[in-house]
């Protein structure tokens, strides 16, 4: 049951988000028990956002929920993996991407919860 929701301060293209959704269905997977099957994606491209008071390098704050426990040497894994995703397909340097996990107990879906 993982969400992965970017907020970035550019445009994105269609091909640019299919290729990062791709990208993030692979990476997943390094937190064990977890798919690209249960999966879900978020982009938020244009955001207003500031980096060491400034915005005139493009910047993305990366939110990863995941239905479980926290798993903090995977988690780092995937911030690497995050990095350089973001790093390929937009030009966003690593040290202007935020990662942050949140572990949930309580997750619902399907009218029910797990």
């Amino acid at each position: 049951m993982p969400f992965i929701n970017s907020k970035i301060s550019t445009s994105l293209t269609e091909a640019q988000e299919t290729e990062i959704k791709t990208r993030l269905g692979q990476a997943i997977q390094t937190i064990p028990g977890k798919s690209e099957n249960w999966l879900m994606v978020g982009f938020e491209p244009d955001c207003k956002l500031y980096f060491r008071g400034s915005n005139a390098e493009p910047i993305a704050m990366v939110e990863v929920s995941v239905y479980g426990s926290e798993n903090p040497s995977a988690f780092s894994k995937l911030t690497g993996q995050i990095c350089d995703i973001f790093k390929d397909v937009l030009g966003i340097a690593p040290d202007h991407v935020y990662v942050k996990y949140q572990a949930v107990s309580n997750w619902g879906w399907n009218g029910d919860n797990f």
